[in-house]
């Protein structure tokens, strides 16, 4: 269709006005983005996340939010259809507004606590994923979690199935699939159920008040029974911390195990194993893990009484999975890590061990101390 003269001259009656706003926008929004840009250029590259990880993390969030917000309009609609509000129950489940992008641009995602748990799950998956495949020393030998899985013992035979279930679960999700478990810590999976009711909620709640507050009762039940049926035991990092209770690893069988483990390439039972015998919790043991310059796992490994050589393999493992890594460097330090005696590296653990909100108001100290 051509364009005339009268609908050029119609233009700012009909449609300018949102352009307008758009453009006297625009100099803030410019403003912004060079701030972000310099901020991400003087960033070390140690602090910045890689393509990869962003790509993981994205990919998680999105995978997150549509299991909860599918969940949600699902029950929510069967409650509206029971309770005669036809109308808002097939709105919920027509194709609308992605959430994840209402609560993008809310700000709730840049949660310290949730990008903190999904910052250091991509980063342990990656590592996991960059593990060279080892061959076992017996190579008629079968792998360490197969021989668990077939134990005597039915504690350890239990607890390997189910790490085995959780890593599986967690390689689908990671891989695009779909499903209601968001493998999060309880709190954060509360939190992340109220914002997507609450979003859902912004959404829909147009028209009479009577049926604003059928879908405020509607999401509000959704989300309740979404919240009882979310069982943290479940998750990954827990079936991992169980397997390593019930395994009960001597001193004597420790290096043997964590060596094993990470030839098995299970990075998540390595960590529970290192986090069960230092007495540390999933948390605190992952973050000494997946830190690339492994300052703090030398020193857990040497308080474990590890010698020269289940260290030195250790550290070839997670230099071939983490390019960022320095091989050399770990070469050549070895000696000064195996000098370490046990008990000077479990006195410098010893802050480790602390609660992690003492050391959280700690570090809150020192950052108010600095500036």
């Amino acid at each position: 269709m051509s364009i005339t003269v009268r609908d050029m001259d119609d233009g700012p009656q009909r449609g300018g006005s949102p352009l307008l706003v758009r453009a006297a926008g625009a100099d803030a929004r410019a403003a912004q983005r060079l701030a972000v840009a310099i901020d991400d250029f003087f960033l070390p590259d140690e602090a910045r996340l890689d393509d990869r990880s962003r790509s993981a993390m994205g990919s998680a969030l999105a995978g997150m939010v549509a299991a909860i917000d599918g969940a949600l309009r699902q029950h929510a609609s069967r409650l509206l259809t029971a309770r005669e509000e036809l109308a808002l129950a097939a709105a919920l489940t027509a194709p609308g507004m992605l959430v994840l992008d209402r609560l993008v641009a809310a700000g709730l995602l840049r949660d310290t606590d949730l990008m903190r748990e999904l910052i250091a799950r991509v980063q342990q998956d990656a590592l996991g994923d960059g593990l060279p495949s080892t061959a076992p020393d017996e190579p008629e030998k079968p792998s360490l979690l197969s021989r668990l899985v077939n134990q005597a013992d039915s504690v350890v035979a239990t607890s390997a199935m189910a790490l085995l279930t959780a890593e599986s679960r967690r390689r689908g999700a990671s891989e695009g699939g779909t499903g209601s478990h968001t493998d999060l810590p309880a709190d954060l999976h509360h939190r992340l159920v109220w914002w997507v009711a609450a979003a859902l909620r912004e959404r829909f709640a147009t028209g009479a008040t009577e049926a604003v507050a059928a879908l405020d009762r509607a999401l509000a039940e959704a989300a309740v029974r979404s919240l009882a049926a979310h069982d943290e035991g479940d998750r990954l990092e827990a079936t991992a911390m169980r397997l390593a209770v019930a395994i009960e690893a001597t001193p004597r069988e420790l290096p043997a195990l964590l060596v094993e483990a990470l030839g098995d390439r299970r990075i998540a039972l390595f960590t529970a194993l290192i986090a069960h015998a230092m007495g540390l919790d999933y948390g605190q043991a992952r973050e000494v893990v997946i830190d690339p310059r492994a300052d703090r796992l030398w020193l857990v490994l040497r308080a474990l009484e590890l010698d020269r050589e289940p260290i030195a393999r250790i550290g070839l493992a997670l230099c071939e999975a983490d390019p960022r890594r320095d091989l050399e460097g770990f070469a050549e330090s070895i000696g000064d890590i195996v000098a370490v005696p046990a008990d000077a590296a479990r006195a410098a653990l010893a802050p480790l061990k602390l609660h992690p909100d003492y050391r959280a108001a700690q570090l809150a100290l020192t950052r108010g101390r600095a500036a």
